[in-house]
């Protein structure tokens, strides 16, 4: 994830669900649910509810986070039940494609970076999914109106369409826009693309 007052806001937000053992995926998790195939990367798995969930369901996963008590209490969970999940700490930012993967997954995530850095990632996240694999991507877009998470000097609301544009040529399996209730009468506004690579 990109600054440090974005890591913060989450590490105090993983801290209270791992006390409490509040492990359940959100809707855009569930959706991606129903997508994933073969070897699978997460990219800001959080606190791994998705990537614990895949590799249940017999896929191998890759889960990389930058924060880390979500990483070592997804290793924790992971290592518990034996499941082939590789657990990885690392910022985002800069991230490169280096393999490619059956699916590639980045919930809540690039809204984090400044939009050239988001941007960057999102094709590079591009790259990384096989020919006819999947990308299941989610971002805050325009009309968000809940800012606590960002840091002023680093953060990307897209246009709504611009994730939908960015997989134009590929076969979008879901394109969705939701607005989710925030503290103090706010709105989360998201997108949400699911696109398989031809």
């Amino acid at each position: 994830m990109g600054s440090n007052l974005s890591v913060e806001f989450f590490a105090k937000q993983f801290d209270r669900q791992i006390a409490e053992q509040e492990y359940r995926l959100n809707p855009f998790e569930q959706w991606t649910l129903l997508h994933l195939a073969g070897r699978v990367l997460e990219l800001g798995c959080g606190l791994g509810n998705l990537s614990i969930e895949a590799a249940r369901a017999g896929h191998e996963v890759t889960a990389i986070d930058a924060c880390p008590d979500a990483v070592k209490d997804l290793g924790r969970r992971a290592q518990a039940e034996g499941l082939p999940i590789r657990v990885v700490e690392a910022d985002l930012a800069e991230w490169r494609a280096t393999d490619t993967y059956d699916t590639v997954v980045a919930i809540g995530l690039l809204m984090f970076f400044p939009c050239e850095e988001a941007r960057a990632v999102l094709q590079e996240i591009k790259h990384a999914v096989a020919p006819g694999g999947v990308a299941a991507v989610n971002v805050l877009i325009e009309g968000t109106t809940f800012m606590e998470m960002f840091d002023p000097e680093g953060y990307c609301l897209f246009p709504p369409r611009e994730l939908e544009a960015t997989f134009a040529d590929w076969k979008i399996l879901l394109a969705s826009i939701d607005d989710f209730p925030a503290p103090g009468e706010k709105i989360k506004r998201f997108a949400t693309v699911i696109a398989q690579r031809p």
